[in-house]
This record gives C-alpha cells, sequence and structure tokens, in this order.
C-alpha cells in the first residue's frame, strides 16, 4: 500500500511496532482503503521473543533477524523472567486507541510456540529448519521447557490483548509444516491446544498452520472457532470432514493476486461458489500477500466477494 510506504520511509518497522499510534494508524489503513470486514492488528509474531531479550531487527533482504539464538539447554533455562503484560503495553495501548475509532471487530493474534522457538533457534527464517528439529530429536526436554516457556508468555500476552479489546484471536503456526506427522501433535498442537482451551472461553479463536492442510482435521479436534487453510487443499472436499462448529477460513493462493482482474474474479467465484451455503465460511487468503502485489487488485477481490454475497 502506498500509505503504508509513506509510514516505511519515515519510521522502521520496530519502530512503527513498538508505537501505539501509529500500530492504530497502521491496522486501520487496509479498512479504510479496501472496506474489509475486520481487522488484524498490526505487530509482528516475534515481539515475544524480542522482550525476551534474544535481539530482533528486521533486514530488508532477508526478513526478522534473530541477533542472539539459542544454542543450548542452558540458554533456554537463561531465558529472562518477563512480565508480558509489562513489557509488551504497547500493544495495548494500540489495541485500546484501536477501539475508540475502529468500526470493524479487530483481530489479535501471537505466534505459536513452536514457530516461536524455531526463530529463536534458528535465529532467521530457514529452508529446512536443520537446527530446530536436530535440537527436538537430540533434546526433546529442554526443547519442551522452550515450548512450556513460551506457550505461558503467549496465553498472558493474548489475555492483555482481550482485555485491552480485541475480539478474536488467530493463532500463527508458519512453520508447524516442517513437522511429521507423529511431530506435530508433540510439538505443535498440543502447545496450542493449551492456548485455544485458555483463550476460547474469553473470544473466538483461529488456527493457521502453514504448509499443514494435511493436519487440518487434527486441529479441528483441539475444538477451535475456526481453522485458516493454506491453499494446497480443496477446501470445499475438506468441509464434510471438520465439524460444523469449526468454521474454515481461506484459502484463495496468494498469487492469484498478480493474474488479470476477470482470471481472479473468476477464482474468486469459483472458491465462494464450492462453499455456498456453509453458514461458517470465511473468505479470505492462504497465506500473506506479496509487497509488490498491486493494491487495485485487492480493491478487485473485496469487490468481487462482498458483491457474490
Amino acid at each position: 500500500m502506498p500509505e503504508y510506504r509513506a509510514y516505511r520511509e519515515k519510521y522502521s518497522f520496530l519502530e512503527m511496532c513498538h508505537t501505539p499510534e501509529l500500530i492504530a494508524k497502521v491496522t486501520q489503513l487496509p479498512i479504510e482503503v479496501f472496506g474489509m470486514d475486520a481487522a488484524i492488528l498490526f505487530s509482528d509474531i516475534l515481539v515475544i521473543p524480542e522482550a525476551l531479550d534474544v535481539g530482533l531487527h528486521f533486514d530488508n533482504g532477508a526478513g526478522p533477524i534473530i541477533d542472539r539464538p539459542l544454542n543450548t539447554a542452558e540458554d533456554v533455562d537463561a531465558l529472562p523472567n518477563v512480565d508480558m503484560r509489562e513489557a509488551l503495553d504497547y500493544v495495548s495501548k494500540g489495541i485500546h486507541l484501536l477501539r475508540d475509532s475502529l468500526e470493524v471487530p479487530l483481530i489479535g493474534f501471537c505466534g505459536a510456540p513452536f514457530t516461536l522457538a524455531s526463530y529463536m533457534i534458528e535465529g532467521k527464517s530457514s529452508q529446512n529448519f536443520r537446527k530446530t528439529k536436530q535440537w527436538m530429536l537430540r533434546d526433546p526436554i529442554s526443547f519442551h521447557k522452550l515450548l512450556n516457556k513460551l506457550t505461558e508468555h503467549a496465553i498472558t500476552y493474548l489475555d492483555m490483548q482481550i482485555e485491552a479489546g480485541v475480539q478474536v484471536i488467530q493463532i500463527f503456526d508458519s512453520w508447524a509444516g516442517v513437522l511429521a506427522y507423529n511431530q506435530f501433535y508433540e510439538f505443535s498442537l498440543q502447545y496450542m491446544q493449551r492456548i485455544v482451551e485458555h483463550i476460547k472461553p474469553k473470544v473466538p479463536v483461529i488456527l493457521f498452520c502453514r504448509g499443514s492442510s494435511i493436519f487440518a482435521s487434527d486441529m479441528a479436534k483441539i475444538a477451535p472457532n475456526a481453522i485458516s487453510l493454506d491453499w494446497h487443499i480443496n477446501i470445499a472436499n475438506l468441509r464434510p470432514l471438520i465439524p460444523s462448529s469449526v468454521a474454515l477460513q481461506g484459502n484463495l493462493d496468494p498469487d492469484m493476486l498478480y493474474a488479470p482482474i476477470p482470471i481472479l474474479q473468476k477464482e474468486v467465484k469459483r472458491l465462494l461458489e464450492s462453499m455456498h451455503g456453509d453458514p461458517g465460511y470465511i473468505f479470505n487468503l492462504g497465506h500473506g500477500i506479496a509487497p509488490d502485489v498491486s493494491p487495485n487488485a485487492v480493491k478487485a477481490l473485496v469487490k468481487c466477494v462482498k458483491e457474490s454475497g
């Protein structure tokens, strides 16, 4: 968005994440320009690791970088005892500002424990997550200790968001797709289940695991309110396998936004028609929007969805 890029010319990404007034302004940009039905809080999943003093900066070419990645069980033990309510108070202040003016529901979020642990061990995004999986397999006790710590911090952080005014929570396990089936339950799902069980009595919870549509039925077993799916599965074929109490969200391939508008519209309508009559369906992309996508494509997509009603 040109409007967002104008802010980025003045502030670094982390400056924007740390400034309540900018959190509020940037969160509202897509609502003002595109008219989406809900807003998602402007922040980053790595604010919890940042608060744990592992160091965080963003490289425009490489994405997030952890300056002091974890290497040993002793590094896990040495993580500071941090009050996430105090450390991430700027997020709470941003939410309070939003609730005074936002006219659509506000979605808060956090990174799932496995994904946060992966960043803290790898030090950056990874192709194969070799360091993470080697640690996980070599020393599962300390790996679970790290996951437990991150789960407790995530619960505290999400409680703070809810108290400040978010109305829905989404949990992003961006890297769970690298896990084998049995590993998924042990190192990812059981920790998300603890978060869901704590949060669900307060607000609805959405789960998203990138690259792991094959785990959708397993995610449904922990009873979130909705599962957000990547684009690697036919969402209509999955619907009969998921309880009707669990909504499905997704799952247009984000790269369709590069297609000519008529082709984009055709694909959007095909997806909507395939889910016609499902009262729990939420249209969304199967992952995030690339930075060079034209805002006009996004406007066309939103218009097509709304007109298809």
